[in-house]
């Protein structure tokens, strides 16, 4: 046999064999399981919130469907766009500060945080397994009038106090708060899988330390970072317990509406054609960050 056919065949038989994946009754049976659940109580009850958006209340109170367009052609009322533009400005600003406080902190971690890595991760999230609810409730105790500040700023006879809640910056800070660790761990694992020979190679190509970070860390960490920032995004645009909690009637945000169309103004179809709205609007966001996401993987 001669060279080359003997090298082709070396090279087949070094090749490792893949072997087909043999599906078994206990992993279809684990997939089945989530399945069922995610179509049982999230599909179902998204058909039903579709359905009634389409429907009217009774003089009763009681939401019956119907076919009727109604409830979309109500959602150009100015007050329900300034109460979305509000909304989705909070959520944009929510979203940068969360990168601003984010990396820094994931970025310490991953690359000096050594042995003590595990901790000082457990140490960030362990206090968000407290309920969501618990810790704004805690946010405005910190932050009232007779709070733990303004209480601290007296007694210092550094003023009478601040009037800290039912601002914007009370609003963004509490969603910061809540949604920061959101931000923290894709950018945390996008360093940890960072090759560290690429810095090493920047600073070999006498680059400053922020011209390297510029041109090879964030480069590097860009999927990461911007798979945080859809995690605090989406669920920022939506929230309605920090607005509640932590501002008032001029913060309110589009979360707040809807929970008023379902509980106090028990006009639930109107309720359900603003969830179906912004479901769409956050779906469009989703999609498109998974294309954009897709296509960079394939050019890379």
């Amino acid at each position: 046999m001669d060279s080359p056919h003997l090298t082709a065949t070396l090279e087949r038989e070094a090749r490792p064999v893949r072997r087909p994946v043999r599906r078994t009754r206990l992993w279809d049976l684990l997939l089945a399981l989530p399945a069922a659940w995610i179509v049982v109580f999230f599909v179902s009850s998204m058909v039903i919130v579709v359905l009634l958006s389409f429907g009217r209340t009774q003089q009763d109170g009681q939401p019956v469907f119907g076919h009727r367009l109604t409830n979309y052609d109500a959602l150009w009322d100015e007050v329900y766009l300034r109460l979305f533009l509000r909304s989705l400005t909070y959520a944009v600003a929510t979203t940068l500060v969360c990168a601003l406080i984010a990396y820094p902190v994931a970025y310490v971690i991953a690359l000096y945080g050594g042995r003590f890595k595990n901790l000082l991760v457990a140490a960030i999230v362990v206090p968000f397994f407290a309920s969501y609810l618990i810790r704004m409730y805690a946010w405005s105790a910190m932050l009232g009038d007779d709070g733990v500040v303004n209480s601290v700023i007296r007694k210092a006879h550094l003023g009478g106090g601040v009037s800290f809640l039912n601002t914007p910056y009370a609003v963004v800070g509490g969603l910061v708060y809540g949604y920061v660790v959101y931000m923290i761990l894709p950018v945390y694992a996008a360093l940890e899988r960072m090759d560290r020979s690429l810095v090493e190679a920047g600073k070999d190509l006498y680059h400053s330390p922020l011209r390297t970070f510029w041109s090879v860390t964030l480069p590097a960490t860009r999927a990461g970072l911007f798979g945080g920032m859809l995690l605090v995004f989406l669920p920022a645009l939506g929230d309605f317990v920090s607005a509640q909690l932590l501002g008032g009637p001029d913060t309110y945000m589009i979360g707040n509406l809807i929970q008023q169309q379902f509980l106090e103004g028990q006009n639930w179809p109107l309720g359900s054609a603003m969830t179906v709205a912004m479901m769409i609007g956050l779906t469009v966001l989703m999609v498109g960050y998974l294309r954009a996401t897709t296509t960079r993987r394939r050019e890379a």
